[in-house]
């Protein structure tokens, strides 16, 4: 039975426990007099999370992912960091080099087509179509972005060394100098006018390069340009070149015609686009270009090659005798899955620089003897990559100098996620890739989540896509922050790492890229969706249509 003590017992029991506690640390005193007892600790407890003044702000506390989701649509534009010596990056600083992601404050509020960079020189696509440009390459005297070609409805452009390339609506192909003194100076098409049965002359000089011969119910439907060299293709899967620069003609064989050369070619304008006949009866799917060489997949999912191989960028062994191929050559994908009992399908294909990249889904057969197949059917999504690798640009953790036989990215083949909405184990493949001169990223193709809203749970939030670059780093293009190249594929911590901080977050986070999504901005309804640009030395994510 408990006995409840008194007010007296108890103020005996605390002058007693004193006294004992006082005789202890006496005699600790006494047989430690030399030694000096350490401060205790101190104890710090974690402070508690502010408590959210609503659902969305306590989604905003609990996930920077969704943070990062909700600035995209509330304030797009274009973030970008690298090389500034040509004030493409950073069109209001003298900075050499942009080391973290930075507005470009021209473009914010506003959304885009197309955006290509290079350390002299950007372009990007307005909303309505007109091509903008600026950088030092444009004009010497550029304070950022100025429309340039208009009324041509522009949907994509690409960019060689000195001029760039626009695809248009109606499958229209113009070439437009990069430079501003060009543009006035040079020759100027005649265009039709509101008046009837007039015709004008164009404000700046450009050129039509739209290939000839093209089918009435055929148009030009993508485009990829290197530094000399352009791909076209169109709706019916047949694939042209052309030469892309003011001056220079294509010497490296990436036009993809055995025998091509300024002097051999068909009467007409350097610049005209030929058809490369040798393709004829593959059904071209995806195109890409490098600096001087070409890549082709079609429907079927085979890859062909061409142009120059220095470095083993076509994905064959590199030879002093023939450092160039100039026809379209099948690369040999099925040697990569020998004896493992898949069958490869290159799915799309990215190239830049020295580097090419193939994304390959290989599918589960039976195998020779096997009675019982386990996983049959099943799908292995796997990156490779070759050319040149000692900028760590071929992102399989070596630097190699020379890559013939294309190698496999671990950190971006063989991955799976459970998709809860299928209720199964599925690939996660590659979404896009963008690759610049030494450096490139990856957009993974993993579930995204942009459903949250006033009605569902406050804990319900929003996240996009992961994001990993890999390779040069010179002039900090990789977004980390630092300068050392690399090898393997990595993240980067979110564009706006202040909106974190006012949130209290002071743990790492990475970067997540908004998948496209109908919003509501500026009073209408938008597809938008973020996307990424690697350039020479420099890199871009912006708010695209």
């Amino acid at each position: 039975m408990a006995v409840a003590s008194s007010p007296a017992s108890r103020r005996i029991a605390l002058i007693l426990s004193w006294t004992i506690a006082g005789g202890v640390l006496y005699t600790m005193r006494t047989v430690h007099e030399a030694e000096e007892v350490p401060a205790p600790a101190e104890v710090k407890f974690e402070q508690s999370r502010r408590k959210a003044a609503s659902r969305e702000e306590n989604r905003d506390l609990i996930s920077s992912q969704h943070l990062q989701v909700k600035k995209s649509w509330e304030n797009p534009g274009v973030y970008a960091w690298g090389s500034n010596i040509g004030k493409v990056v950073a069109p209001d600083s003298d900075e050499t080099n942009i080391k973290s992601p930075r507005r470009i404050a021209y473009f914010d509020g506003k959304l885009i087509r197309d955006m290509k960079l290079d350390r002299n020189f950007g372009a990007a696509i307005s909303e309505n179509g007109d091509l903008l440009q600026w950088g030092i390459g444009f004009s010497p005297n550029s304070q950022g972005p100025v429309p340039t070609l208009r009324g041509k409805n522009l949907i994509k452009i690409s960019i060689s060394r000195d001029r760039i390339i626009g695809l248009s609506s109606n499958g229209s192909v113009y070439s437009i100098p990069v430079s501003q003194e060009d543009q006035a100076s040079g020759p100027k098409p005649k265009e039709n006018s509101w008046i009837p049965f007039w015709k004008g002359s164009s404000v700046i000089s450009y050129r039509n390069v739209t290939p000839g011969g093209i089918g009435w119910r055929e148009k030009v439907s993508d485009i990829s340009s290197g530094l000399e060299h352009c791909l076209i293709l169109t709706s019916t899967g047949r694939l042209f070149s052309a030469a892309s620069g003011t001056e220079e003609f294509p010497t490296k064989g990436q036009l993809g015609i055995p025998g091509l050369t300024r002097t051999t070619r068909p009467i007409g304008e350097y610049y005209q686009a030929h058809e490369i006949t040798t393709l004829k009866g593959f059904e071209i799917a995806k195109i890409a270009a490098g600096d001087y060489h070409s890549l082709a997949v079609d429907v079927q999912g085979r890859v062909f090659a061409f142009g120059d191989n220095s470095y083993g960028q076509l994905g064959f062994d590199y030879s002093v005798e023939s450092p160039t191929i100039d026809a379209p050559s099948l690369l040999p994908i099925d040697k990569l899955y020998k004896g493992m009992n898949l069958v490869p399908r290159v799915t799309n294909i990215a190239a830049g620089g020295v580097n090419s990249f193939f994304t390959i889904d290989a599918t589960r057969v039976v195998g020779p003897g096997e009675e019982d197949p386990r996983g049959l059917g099943q799908v292995v999504a796997d990156t490779w990559s070759c050319g040149q690798g000692i900028h760590g640009s071929l992102g399989n953790g070596r630097w190699t100098h020379v890559q013939g036989t294309p190698t496999k990215i671990k950190a971006l083949s063989g991955l799976f996620e459970y998709d809860e909405t299928k209720r199964t184990v599925i690939p996660i493949r590659l979404s896009h890739l963008s690759v610049g001169t030494t450096h490139a990223s990856a957009v993974m193709n993993n579930v995204t989540h942009l459903g949250a809203n006033d009605r569902s749970s406050e804990n319900d939030t929003n996240w996009g896509a992961d994001v990993l670059w890999w390779g040069g780093n010179e002039f900090y293009q990789l977004g980390t922050g630092k300068r050392n190249n690399v090898s393997n594929p990595v993240y980067i911590p979110p564009l706006d790492v202040e909106a974190d901080k006012e949130k209290g977050r002071r743990e790492e986070h990475r970067f997540q890229i908004t998948p496209r999504k109908k919003i509501r901005f500026n009073g209408r309804n938008v597809d938008v969706e973020q996307r990424i640009e690697c350039g020479r030395g420099v890199t871009a994510v912006y708010s695209g249509t």
